[in-house]
């Protein structure tokens, strides 16, 4: 039951520390370069995502109360409003996009780890061994169970915040307004820089949901999941757009665009080397917990999809820990693998490349959550409580991921389209297998 108080079960600030760590992961350390070449106009970018963030945590907030203690977030709702076979494409996409976002953090972990040990980035091998390291030793520490995974996701969010903090604020007082002209550096127009702008800050808020996928591992979901989403998301909106505004007002365009630890560099910038250390220190505990944060999701949602019979069994397989650790090991190895395959890319550009994918593999169970939030009151008879507002909250939110589907572009686009229909033969063998075994 929701209510349950078990020991192993976590509560209201472990459960918002996983969507914060989640959600201010290494996104929010690097994605300034990424956006340095679209210039400031980036800003309304991030006032996009926001209010579309807003629009969907209230969605996962309404949904949480509705089906409160069922593990599996995204899948479990689309599932329920709209049936098994999209139930099964949004959490195929949503697994894609969790194996993609632990390539993209473990990236970033190893560029504001090189500002310690300038070894590890080198050259590529040493970058994808570094990640490689990372990756597998929280596999591990996510095979020992939630609560385990948990204690380490609060401790690393709790210093991550620190040096961000630092530099969001200290920042203001340095900011350089010539940085920010002229406003559209790219060769877009205004509105599609927004909507690609909005498409790459969107990777930054991936995570709303987080709470949500472990619901029957968590006290008093009711209550705890919907506060949880809600103080986690407004968190991560101030953290933000505060801490973007003060790098790109301190860094150059030019030299923030190639930058591999914007956020270090700023902080030497404004108060010497020393800061540097201080604030990729944390950049890199931020990336660790959210790689673990991640990396505990991985296991949970082909999971519960596996236990409706829609994905092999072996993914709902526990350990003695009660974690699902095959599954997060097979989740790994994907990571790892395109991790490893696109490091000739470059950094900063295989980071943009990934968040892209990544954000476009998560949309899809964002757009069906969105849909199925009305189909489920309909469908429970809770017309009572479907009001004006929740309906036009739901319609936003709906309309705001395909918004930014259409800004990820051709590229992200064509790729993640390949991969969700590649789920599709594997669907049809799972219900092939459940009819001829009833």
């Amino acid at each position: 039951m929701s209510g349950t108080s078990s020991p192993n079960k976590i509560g209201l600030w472990t459960s918002t520390s996983l969507v914060v760590g989640n959600m201010i992961g290494v996104g929010v350390f690097l994605i300034p370069s990424t956006l340095a070449g679209y210039g400031s106009i980036s800003f309304f970018g991030w006032i996009v995502s926001s209010v579309g963030a807003i629009f969907l945590a209230l969605v996962f907030s309404y949904l949480s109360k509705l089906i409160p203690s069922a593990s599996g977030g995204p899948y479990v709702y689309s599932r329920e409003g709209l049936g098994d076979f999209a139930g099964f494409l949004v959490a195929w996409g949503y697994w894609i996009s969790v194996w993609v976002t632990n390539a993209a953090i473990a990236v970033g972990f190893v560029g504001y780890l090189g500002v310690f040990f300038p070894v590890l980035i080198s050259t590529p091998i040493t970058s994808v061994l570094s990640g490689l390291a990372a990756i597998w030793f929280l596999t591990w520490v996510n095979s020992r169970g939630v609560k385990k995974a948990g204690s380490v996701q609060l401790v690393s969010t709790i210093l991550k915040l620190v040096p961000l903090l630092i530099v969001s604020i200290g920042g203001l007082f340095f900011l350089n307004f010539d940085h920010f002209i002229p406003v559209n550096l790219s060769d877009e127009s205004d509105i599609s820089a927004i909507a690609s702008t909005t498409a790459l800050t969107l990777f930054a808020f991936l995570g709303i949901e987080s709470a949500t996928i472990p619901a029957e591992d968590v006290k008093d979901a009711e209550s705890t999941i919907s506060k949880a989403t809600k103080i986690g998301t407004f968190i991560a909106i101030a953290i933000y757009i505060l801490g973007s505004m003060s790098v790109m007002g301190v860094i150059e365009p030019e030299v923030l665009a190639v930058s591999n630890a914007p956020f270090a560099d700023a902080a030497a910038l404004m108060w010497g080397e020393e800061a540097r250390y201080l604030v990729a220190g944390g950049a890199a505990i931020s990336a660790f917990g959210a790689l673990n944060g991640w990396i505990l999701i991985q296991g949970q949602i082909p999971a519960a999809i596996a236990r409706d019979k829609l994905f092999p069994k072996i993914f709902a397989k526990k350990n003695k820990n009660g974690s699902p650790a095959i599954g997060i090991m097979i989740g790994s190895v994907f990571a790892s693998i395109l991790m490893s395959m696109n490091y000739t890319k470059g950094l900063v550009e295989t980071f943009k490349f990934f968040i892209l994918l990544s954000t476009l593999s998560v949309l899809i169970p964002y757009v069906f959550s969105s849909a199925s939030y009305i189909l489920i009151s309909v469908a429970k008879k809770l017309t009572i409580n479907l009001t004006l507002t929740k309906i036009v909250v739901a319609s936003f939110a709906f309309l705001f991921s395909l918004w930014a589907i259409i800004g990820s572009g051709a590229e992200a686009t064509y790729w993640g389209f390949i991969l969700l229909v590649l789920g599709v033969p594997l669907y049809v063998l799972m219900k092939y297998n459940a009819q001829k075994n009833d």
